[in-house]
């Protein structure tokens, strides 16, 4: 009994210097998140407050190959696969740190064999050991746990990271869909206007070889068929552009990508609800990042800061060794140690990572600020530009329907010899302008919707801890 003595006034005295000790640790102030907010919309529509957004807002256009585009680039995108690994290295890093708080406990075991080659040696033999260690380090002033902290909320950015590669992934695959299938539309309004100009230089040949029309009239009707061939040829060019930036959006090459889609006009025009503009606080992905971001340099000052105080440390062995493999655990011998260390001189080493902690905070809390602000940018000029391209729709609208009428009056008024050439081709240019505008409006229109779904969050809400397992795209984290 008075042989283990020792070992309960040790145990008993550890216990008392960590209850001691347990209320000391550092208490950091939090970086001000204080940010002035806009109390209503400048371009908020009166339709634009019905009801939250879907988190699968893409449907809302009415198309299943879109769906089926999405599904595949979020299954497929290579930008999303690096977020979801990223993932995964920070849900590492911070089992790593919560490491520290833990005790670490090792076992050996060794065999040694010592030999006589000469001389007087009398030792020979083998021997045996087998020990058991354990360290452990109060963390007095809470360095290891604001490590871990640092790292968890490392850990949660990461996670709003791959939401915000995500949507933006869904909302870039969305407007280059959009975007190809205009450039598909405009190519084929220009084959149409060039064949119609090759008709309409046919009855100019013939009738210039009749002596009907001057010279000078089948140069101007050749130079816009060719105007139109260059048109045409620019227009196939930028769609088959649009399609290998789409593929590779999808993370495939364009060849095994064939783009099947309806026409705009055939898609829906989706109504968009918003809500208040403190709501968008917690509906981007971006802004819950960087403010994951600033906690975790929070909890990093206050990890310098605790270094420039003294730890404690504690550790106990027991151990034995013999020469004979049978004998090993007849005499065990133990041993407990408490270490108390300070910094007294490195050279400024410590208090640089002080500063250096601090600043990096003062860095994230610039960029926590930018982020809010960048935020409402976005779903101003989103906002913006739905009511101002709607506005251009509606009177483009009009602009077609009186281009069309006037070049069918122009065309056929020449045919009868009650208009010059000239007049025709004005009212022909006129038209196919329109055609075009009409083509890319729509699409600016459709766009202008995904990026204010975007620009709203895309119906992104912050995960929570429920215990379900995570899908595979979507990785894992630990709740802060």
């Amino acid at each position: 009994m008075p042989r283990t003595r020792p070992v309960y006034v040790a145990c008993w005295m550890a216990l008392l210097c960590a209850a001691l000790t347990s209320g000391c640790a550092l208490h950091g102030d939090r970086a001000e998140r204080a940010v002035e907010l806009p109390s209503v919309w400048r371009h908020a529509q009166v339709d634009d407050t019905t009801g939250p957004i879907d988190a699968q807002w893409w449907r809302s256009f009415g198309s299943t190959e879109l769906d089926a585009v999405i599904a595949r680039a979020r299954s497929q995108s290579n930008d999303l696969a690096a977020a979801v690994s990223r993932v995964r290295q920070a849900d590492a890093r911070a089992r790593i740190a919560g490491a520290a708080l833990q005790p670490q406990v090792t076992a050996s075991l060794g065999i040694g064999r010592e030999g006589r080659l000469g001389g007087d040696a009398t030792v020979a033999g083998s021997t045996y050991a087998a020990g058991f260690a354990a360290t452990y380090e109060l963390d007095l002033w809470g360095r290891s746990a604001a490590l871990r902290d640092e790292a968890l909320q490392g850990s949660r950015a990461s996670t709003f990271d791959r939401d915000t590669v995500r949507l933006t992934v869904t909302a870039d695959v969305a407007g280059s869909w959009l975007l190809a299938l205009a450039l598909r539309e405009r190519a084929e309004i220009a084959t149409r206007n060039l064949d119609n100009a090759r008709r309409v230089l046919a009855l100019v040949e013939a009738r210039s070889r009749a002596g009907a029309v001057s010279p000078l009239d089948l140069a101007q009707q050749r130079g816009l068929v060719a105007a139109q061939q260059r048109a045409h040829a620019a227009l196939r060019q930028q769609a088959s552009d649009a399609e290998t930036a789409l593929a590779l959006l999808l993370g495939t090459t364009a060849k095994a990508f064939e783009l099947q889609g309806p026409r705009l006009d055939a898609l829906q025009v989706p109504v968009i609800g918003v809500d208040a503009p403190s709501a968008l606080l917690v509906r981007r992905p971006d802004i819950a990042r960087a403010e994951a971001r600033l906690t975790a340099a929070d909890a990093n000052v206050l990890a310098a800061r605790a270094a420039l105080l003294p730890t404690v440390s504690l550790s106990a062995t027991v151990g034995t060794g013999e020469s004979r493999f049978g004998r090993l655990f007849d005499n065990p011998l133990y041993g407990l140690v408490a270490g108390l260390a300070a910094p007294v001189f490195d050279g400024g080493r410590l208090a640089g990572n002080r500063q250096l902690a601090e600043a990096k905070r003062e860095e994230m809390l610039a960029d926590y600020r930018a982020a809010i602000v960048g935020a409402f940018a976005d779903a101003e000029t989103a906002l913006n530009g739905v009511s101002a391209i709607d506005a251009q729709a509606a009177a483009q609208a009009a602009e077609l329907a009186e281009a069309r009428r006037a070049a069918e009056l122009s065309e056929a008024r020449y045919r009868a010899g009650a208009e010059t050439l000239l007049a025709l081709l004005d009212a022909q240019r006129t038209l196919y302008a329109a055609q075009d505008l009409s083509v890319q409006l729509r699409m600016a229109r459709l766009q202008a919707r995904v990026s204010l779904y975007r620009a709203m969050g895309g119906g992104w809400q912050e995960p929570r801890c429920t215990g379900v397992a995570p899908a595979a795209d979507e990785g894992h984290t630990e709740c802060a």
